[in-house]
């Protein structure tokens, strides 16, 4: 049986990949775990140790081919393999999410935007129609959609939720501030915003007080 990877080696990853992909291709052919933490102020032990797990091990004196550690850490990601993505919910937050051009380069695809607001469904925002909510079990169906992202206020998230899961889908990204109750096979990803502010707000009056 195949470890899985933990969470927090996967949040790293990415760190990596962006690192890596940042340097002149035709200057650094190879680079050392030492480099690389050296760079993102981690330790060069657990970059060893999150490398490895990617599926690149690096050579002594040597260290990691760029081109084939890069390749093994998006494969390792998904970002290989583009995943067809709908989003539920077209406020500012799902409206940013729907106007973000990125996802591409991390496998994602928003291929459909579903509303409940009536002046919305019909129109067109960012090259995407925006489609009812009734539809989106059929959409998810015909199109073999295995993922969801949660942009709606609080009082309508988890029956959206649960229709995401009728529908077939298996991972959702949560953008509203409920803690979402799923079978125990469907992967949720909160980002609560609210609590990353709290965070920064309380490390950035910390250290004030340490002035």
């Amino acid at each position: 049986m195949i470890e899985p990877i933990p969470t927090q080696t996967l949040q790293r990853l990415p760190l990596y990949l962006n690192y890596l992909k940042s340097l002149p291709s035709d200057e650094v052919l190879n680079i050392s775990a030492t480099m690389i933490a050296e760079e993102l102020r981690l330790n060069d032990v657990q970059v060893r140790k999150d490398l490895a797990m990617a599926g690149q091990g690096g050579r002594p004196k040597i260290g990691y081919p760029v081109k084939d550690l890069i390749s093994d850490i998006e494969h390792c990601l998904g970002y290989d393999n583009i995943e067809r993505v709908v989003i539920v919910g077209l406020d500012n937050m799902g409206r940013a999410l729907l106007k973000y051009e990125g996802f591409s380069e991390y496998g994602f695809d928003i291929v459909a935007a579903f509303d409940f607001d009536e002046s919305v469904i019909g129109t067109h925002i960012f090259g995407k129609q925006v489609l009812s909510v009734e539809k989106l079990p059929k959409i998810c169906s015909r199109m073999k959609i295995k993922m969801g992202i949660i942009t709606v206020g609080s009082k309508e998230a988890q029956s959206v939720c649960d229709l995401l899961v009728k529908s077939g889908i298996m991972a959702i990204w949560n953008f509203s501030s409920v803690r979402l109750k799923v079978p125990d096979k469907i992967i949720v990803q909160n980002e609560n915003l609210a609590s990353s502010l709290a965070v920064l707000s309380n490390h950035l009056v910390e250290k004030f007080r340490s002035v």
